[in-house]
């Protein structure tokens, strides 16, 4: 038994006994070198027989490899990857490196996708949980591959139902810091003095009194130091752990030279295969006895076919202290057993590890294993490796070239920094204006996602005009993403600065960027001075393009048209291929559009439960940009139910960011808060705010509301001013719902005589198919009018209606003003159409009893929600009895799911 770890022992074994009652957990155990984390994690896999216990072990030395440590934890399970869908199975194979054709799928996605991978890992470890309860251990977690630990982050945020509990063991003090943001942790103390001196007691060595003292004074608690430092009481006491580190080379320096050699073969290689590791040792003349003296010695052990050392600082100091010849001959050995087992990634890394000059054949290696097919996946692991092959890339044009795919991929996979430092490195290899203009896009989409739009359309615009002599049509595509961030920045006048330059400069594409800037220049001023529609030439642009992101610009596109249920099937068409092909990026970025259009077209749970999905996955892989935007569309969701702290605290962030759309949604949200809680001064403070600003993008939404809060107010002279806006916005449009609106707002600046006119063609207009809350609105507004006028019987249909309306939608400030007005008419408050049984779900359980109405198994559910097939089970068994159904089958009979 651990000596003085009584209390963090029985904390660490509640998470076990979680496991067996079949609950998930995580935890973060930190603490400095040698406090006793290793050890910790033994007794609790020893003391617990009947869960399967597998483990990973993390080193500085390989962390570049990606997923490296992925394959030390999977490699035991690897008989049950068979069992996984098609694209998960792929996605593990080439983890291990046994995928065939480069462990694609049949889209030509790589398998190696790192979302694919950890949706794959989360239903391995789910399948092999079923057997018996898991316990998933990750020492020195801090070492982790990028690679690794996105997948491994991304599958155990999803863990819920699962008889599992994992453990990443942290050093602190001298290691990277460990992204453990949300997860629990328990840190290791020092051992106190009685626990110290007993575990003294243990290592039974002849000590002085005054020897035993120093020791103790040394090693401050910390177990590993009292037993393996050197007990001389003249040595300088310097730092433990230098002195540690010393101990234990001095230990392997004591072994046979050919077992030195051996042991840095097993400390250079990441999978810690019992078979590679022989056959590497074998490749340097040794023989795998070689290893014996270790293995007595205490130094590794063998276990499950796996060489492995006793503790982390073994593996460091068996690895740093062999001289540089031994481990780049070790790292050519292993390429050597790599390849011949047919694991591309991990031959090329070796052969990397082992170059120690520029070599344009160990680069192309490099860089073929990180394209496979020819196809730049956009991820850490192809950032990482590129970034090699560029570094050890002897032309230097072809050395710009790959630091600028390594910059593509960091930027991708959110290492923005990593990116910048990337293009950098690029630009000094750089050979002419094409190249430069490549690293500036790379450039350019970090500065748009940090937030700096303006830096971005100056790089991107200075690019075009140098590369235009040379190529026409790519300059054209540059001023055309120039004029995007520009829009994106507010810019409007350097926006159309850039649609004069593609005119002038004749570029090919020049109609798509006078187009957007015209459309932009629409969504700002009070006045349209044009009629016709900009945005349908950029979607006739790309009709017919199947590209998912073309498909999701021509969706944004249409909604900006106010074209809502075309916007909501292309983004609905994004998102089914996203889920069919397990693919989160593309997820993440077309369940923005969907919830946004559910939220538009009155489908507020799907609303919610769609951008809560975003909110989860884009926060998982660094989606900032998509967090946010879902955010706006929750606090609209609030700001409709009359939730107050829920529109507060979703929209906080995207007004403190001040960039437009989002701080103009996000206004609109509170906004409309106010003007359902009949706090109209509030209401209109804050979109005269809106209206005031440079960068009025997405203000137009809020129009109907300023107008209606002026009126409320008797200030006629800005209700009429927004009203001209909303005009001209809408006879652009060209939409019955849009005209309905205007008409609405036309007949709350209108006098009586008039205003029941204005009413009545609004209510006839919108029978066709628009937004519901507009719609109530309307009605409710009608209804009141016709209530002033004492038309009471006629006024009650018009109230009833948007009380009904209000009533599905659980807008309950809007729903008990039009039930006020109602009774003040002489109606009764009829049985209303409330909550639906779908209104009672979570919104994962929401999207689980959809998808399994349709008939799709769990195992395909949880494919498609990124879940585990047994959280999915959980999900359906808490959904029945909210729906009043007992079995699958039943849920075809809730109308609501039809």
């Amino acid at each position: 038994m651990l000596v003085g770890r009584d209390t963090e022992f029985a904390e660490l074994q509640t998470y076990v006994e979680q496991a067996r009652l079949g609950r998930s957990s995580v935890v973060v155990l930190r603490g400095e070198a040698g406090i006793g984390k290793s050890a910790l994690l033994d007794e609790l896999a020893a003391a617990n027989p009947d869960v399967r216990t597998v483990r990973a072990a993390c080193v500085k030395s390989e962390n570049a490899i990606p997923f490296a440590a992925l394959h030390m934890l999977v490699h035991p399970l690897r008989a049950g990857i068979g069992g996984l869908p098609a694209p998960q199975a792929n996605a593990l194979r080439a983890v291990l490196g046994t995928a065939e054709a480069g462990g694609h799928n049949d889209d030509g996605r790589a398998a190696s996708d790192r979302f694919l991978v950890g949706l794959a890992l989360l239903t391995l470890l789910s399948d092999v949980a079923e057997e018996r309860p898991l316990l998933c251990v990750i020492d020195d977690a801090h070492w982790l591959d990028q690679s690794s630990a996105e997948a491994l982050l991304f599958a155990v945020r999803r863990l819920r139902a699962e008889p599992i509990a994992l453990v990443f063991g942290v050093r602190e003090g001298d290691a990277p810091e460990f992204p453990a943001d949300g997860l629990p942790e328990l840190t290791l103390s020092p051992l106190a003095a009685e626990a110290a001196a007993a575990l003294l007691d243990r290592r039974k060595a002849s000590l002085t009194p005054e020897q035993r003292e120093t020791l103790i004074a040394d090693a401050r608690g910390n177990p590993l130091a009292l037993l393996e430092l050197p007990a001389n009481a003249d040595a300088e006491p310097s730092s433990r752990f230098l002195r540690l580190k010393s101990a234990f080379a001095e230990r392997i320096r004591a072994l046979p030279a050919a077992t030195q050699t051996a042991l840095a073969v097993v400390a250079s290689d990441d999978t810690s295969r019992a078979s590679v590791v022989l056959a590497a040792i074998s490749e340097l003349g040794n023989s795998p006895s070689d290893l014996a003296p270790a293995e007595k010695a205490d130094i590794i052990f063998v276990r499950d076919d796996r060489v492995e050392f006793r503790h982390p600082l073994l593996r460091a100091a068996a690895y740093y202290a062999a001289p540089i010849t031994t481990r780049t001959d070790s790292h050519r050995a292993l390429a050597s057993a790599h390849q011949a087992l047919g694991d591309h990634c991990h031959y090329a890394w070796h052969l990397a590890a082992a170059a120690t000059k520029p070599d344009d054949h160990v680069a192309t290696v490099l860089a073929e294993a990180a394209q496979p097919r020819g196809k730049l996946q956009h991820n850490a692991a192809t950032s990482q490796m590129l970034e090699r092959a560029a570094e050890l890339t002897i032309d230097t044009r072809q050395r710009a070239e790959r630091f600028t795919l390594s910059a593509q991929s960091a930027a991708s996979a959110g290492q923005f920094e990593r990116a910048e430092r990337l293009a950098e490195q690029a630009a000094d290899y750089a050979q002419d204006p094409l190249q430069l203009a490549d690293i500036a896009i790379v450039r350019a989409s970090v500065l748009d996602d940090q937030d700096q739009p303006k830096l971005a359309h100056r790089l991107l615009s200075d690019a075009a005009v140098t590369v235009a002599p040379l190529d026409g049509e790519f300059a054209g595509h540059l001023l055309f993403r120039a004029a995007r961030s520009a829009a994106n920045a507010g810019d409007l006048d350097v926006l159309a600065r850039i649609a004069e330059r593609a005119i002038d400069m004749h570029l090919p594409n020049s109609g798509a960027v006078t187009a957007l800037a015209s459309a932009f220049n629409s969504q700002h001023t009070f006045v349209a001075s044009e009629s016709e529609d900009p945005l349908a030439t950029l979607v006739n642009m790309l009709d017919g393009c199947g590209e998912t992101t073309e498909l999701l610009e021509i969706g944004w596109w249409q909604l900006l048209r106010g074209r809502f249920h075309d916007a909501h099937d292309l983004a609905q068409m994004v998102e089914s291929r996203a889920r069919g092909d397990s693919a989160a990026g593309m997820l993440a970025a077309a369940l923005p559009l969907l919830a946004r259009t559910q939220l538009i077209l009155g489908q507020l749970d799907d609303a919610q439960a769609s951008a809560e999905e975003a909110a989860t996955i884009s926060r998982d892989i660094g989606a900032r940009r998509h967090g946010l935007y879902v955010s706006n569309v929750l606090g609209h969701i609030a700001a409709i139910r009359g939730d107050v702290e829920a529109c507060i605290r979703n929209t906080e962030e995207p007004l403190s960011r001040n960039i437009a759309p989002g701080n103009m949604h996000a206004l609109g949200a509170r906004s409309l808060l106010d003007l359902g809680l009949g706090r109209y001064e509030n209401a209109f403070t804050t979109l005269q705010t809106m209206m005031s600003g440079a960068g009025r993008q997405g203000a137009i939404a809020s129009l109907p509301d300023l107008i209606e809060a002026a009126m409320r107010l008797g200030d006629n002279t800005s209700a009429i001013e927004a009203l001209e806006w909303f005009d001209a916005w809408a006879l652009r449009l060209n939409q019955p719902w849009a005209e309905s609106a205007a008409l609405r707002c036309r007949a709350l600046t209108a006098a009586d005589s008039a205003a029941g006119v204005y009413y009545a063609q609004s209510v006839r207009l919108h029978t066709s198919p628009g937004p519901p809350f507009e719609y109530a609105r309307t009605n409710l507004l009608y209804g009141e009018w016709l209530r002033r006028q004492r038309q009471t019987t006629e006024a009650r249909v018009y109230l009833r209606r948007a009380a009904d309306t209000f009533a599905r939608m659980r807008a309950n400030p809007w729903q008990e003003r039009a039930n006020a007005e109602l009774r003040a008419a002489g109606g009764r408050i009829e049985s209303q159409p409330g909550d639906d049984k779908t209104s009672t779900l979570t919104p994962q359980e929401r999207q689980v009893v959809r998808l399994a109405a349709t008939g799709l198994s769990n195992r395909d559910i949880a494919g498609q929600l990124f879940l585990s097939p047994r959280t999915v089970g959980y999900h359906l068994y808490k959904a029945y009895p909210k729906l009043g159904v007992t079995s699958r089958g039943e849920l075809a009979t809730v109308p609501e799911l039809g």
